[in-house]
């Protein structure tokens, strides 16, 4: 089950990597909605985006955490993605999908907060609050690491 992400939203949206435009790196972000959009980033982690928008205006969503792993680039680690799940489409035929297991979250445990590292944006866009945390038990913090899973991660997102 995914239970952190971060959105981003078009070339206007300073934080997005389509701020620039189009280029070779985010042409995939310029694709119809339901496309992977794997980059390195620091040179040392991979991050896994779903691109989200109509053809043709960029916007994405970082997936930062699924059950069991924190951070996206623990997340790309368990899972075992790289970039060649890059522009590939998020079924089950290229391995990678995101499935609804029918849940259904109450939205007193979904908390808000602005996205992290982008402070590179301006306060505007450093300030939206645009990263979305599930906190599966009322109790539970935006801010408490999930426990990692002693067995693999399986390829698919719920």
């Amino acid at each position: 089950m995914i239970t952190e992400v971060e959105a981003y939203d078009g070339e206007r949206d300073l934080a997005c990597h389509a701020r620039a435009g189009r280029t070779r790196r985010t042409q995939v972000l310029y694709a119809e909605g339901g496309r992977w959009y794997v980059y390195l980033c620091y040179g040392i982690h991979e991050m896994l985006n779903l691109v989200v928008g109509p053809k043709d205006w960029p916007a994405a969503v970082l997936i930062r955490g699924v059950e069991g792993t924190s951070g996206p680039g623990r997340v790309t680690k368990a899972l075992g993605i790289d970039r060649q799940f890059n522009a590939k489409i998020a079924d089950t035929l290229d391995s990678l999908w995101i499935e609804d297991r029918g849940v259904t979250v109450p939205k007193r445990r979904v908390n808000t907060t602005p996205r992290i590292g982008v402070d590179y944006a301006g306060p505007v866009w450093a300030a939206k609050r645009w990263r979305f945390i599930f906190a599966p038990r009322a109790d539970a913090s935006p801010s408490t690491p999930h426990q990692k899973r002693k067995s693999p991660a399986a390829s698919r997102l719920a």
